[in-house]
């Protein structure tokens, strides 16, 4: 097979997106300007929320909610395993305790029964993550939580735009992060968004961002700890000029998704993706599943050999090395989450991927199995 220069991921970057930040950095106004409280105004209209807290990655995002919540020492989270790290890294942050609920077989989002199994004394909260775009079940999270008094996080960073039951992501539990890395449906490099309709949250996690300034408090006074957590100028115009255009971008996305649907369909040997019919989608990565059997990574190996860079998404976090040294986690004890993981691939994919590009990647992964 010809080698092909396919990337993993690209950014959709266009000439608005360009000027936008050219302007900021002629205006040399670089922190704590209008580009970032105007990324905030934007996310709040698109979201359809009350508050927008622009920072410099998903990871604070998360990591300001868990803090602003007040979880810590003795507390307990209940999430998934199967997710990016930082999900897990940002409750250790604040000396709480993980506990790791297994993913339903669909769509690899946390299951609700096994999330209810698992409440103790101790559980504080719910963090909830909508894997790949895909929205979790909200209604059942939200009526677990309210049964048992628990605070909800939605971890939405891979969901800008997707919705649940013509809501969108981002509506739901005591607050939502976004995440903005280049592989995402908008970026601005680095950066993510705390989206909130609790008021006392959201000035909270303004002030932790900003190492615990408030808005109204003299220069160089801080009334908490805080954190260098801030959106610069630049990351804020590029958020921006990508969020005016998302309906693009995420159709663009859609279309490839729906063109890997289309050519994989029909082959015995690979899932793609499952979508509830309740819910819109908003495509962060294209992940198929191999059949049991298959060794997942000599596909991936081969696949890389002939120019196809493709990834496997995820590795459990339970079964990472310092979780298993800290927690005493083992194989075994999410037999879902851990089957899903040895058998998981992400392929190539983009807003700006050709049908070609598709094609070739669908024929190594073909030639590969």
């Amino acid at each position: 097979m010809k080698r092909r220069n396919i990337q993993m991921s690209l950014p959709d970057i266009s000439k608005q997106d360009i000027d936008s930040v050219v302007k900021v950095l002629r205006s040399k106004r670089l922190a704590l300007g209008p580009m970032a409280e105007e990324f905030e105004r934007l996310m709040c209209e698109y979201v359809g929320v009350k508050h927008a807290i622009a920072v410099s990655s998903g990871t604070a995002a998360l990591h300001l909610i868990v803090r602003a919540l007040g979880i810590g020492p003795g507390d307990e989270v209940l999430v998934p395993s199967f997710t990016f790290i930082a999900s897990v890294n940002v409750i250790l942050y604040e000396g709480a305790t993980p506990i790791f609920v297994d993913i339903e077989p669909e769509t690899y989002n946390l299951d609700p029964d096994d999330l209810e199994k698992k409440i103790t004394p101790r559980t504080k909260a719910i963090m909830a993550v909508d894997v790949f775009g895909h929205p979790a079940e909200w209604d059942k999270i939200n009526k677990i939580a309210q049964k048992y008094s628990l605070l909800v996080i939605d971890d939405s960073c891979e969901a800008l735009g997707a919705e649940y039951k013509g809501k969108k992501i981002g509506q739901f539990g005591n607050a939502a992060a976004f995440a903005f890395y280049p592989n995402k449906q908008i970026t601005t490099g680095e950066g993510g968004m705390v989206v909130t309709n609790d008021e006392e949250l959201a000035k909270t996690i303004r002030s932790l961002r900003n190492q615990g300034r408030t808005e109204m408090g003299a220069w160089l006074e801080h009334e908490i700890m805080g954190y260098n957590y801030r959106m610069d100028e630049m990351s804020a115009a590029l958020g921006v000029s990508q969020l005016k255009r998302i309906e693009e971008l995420l159709k663009n996305r859609e279309i490839v998704a729906k063109n890997y649907t289309e050519k994989l369909s029909g082959l015995d040997f690979i899932r793609t993706p499952i979508v509830k019919p309740y819910v819109k989608m908003s495509w962060f990565v294209y992940v198929v599943t191999l059949a049991e059997g298959l060794d997942r990574d000599l596909i991936i190996a081969r696949m890389q050999e002939m120019g196809i860079p493709v990834r496997g998404y995820f590795s459990p976090a339970h079964l990472q090395p310092y979780i298993r040294e800290r927690f005493k986690t083992y194989e075994g004890m999410l037999p879902i989450t851990e089957s899903v993981a040895k058998r998981t691939i992400a392929l190539p994919f983009h807003g700006s991927l050709s049908e070609s590009e598709i094609d070739a990647v669908v024929e190594a992964l073909k030639k590969a199995i």
